[in-house]
């Protein structure tokens, strides 16, 4: 499997328990939050920029994202 694939796994991996430990949920409750609300296709989609900016600062644009789709956490 190509470097740049597995940096993506990665990334979107530490971005869901990073998502789960933020809003105190099992880390397979927001994979399955973010997935619904369609904020995993968006990391992909934007790996290229999301993955220089800041932790913290990813979780909110999730978060975000994921309210103005919906969701309530």
């Amino acid at each position: 499997m190509a470097a740049s694939i597995l940096n993506k796994i990665e990334y979107l991996v530490l971005l869901v328990a990073a998502f789960a430990a933020h809003s105190k949920i099992s880390e397979a409750e927001a994979y399955r939050y973010l997935s619904r609300y369609g904020a995993l296709a968006l990391c992909e989609k934007h790996y290229g920029i999301m993955h220089t900016l800041s932790l913290e600062e990813n979780l909110q644009t999730l978060q975000t994202y994921c309210q103005r789709k919906g969701g309530t956490l």
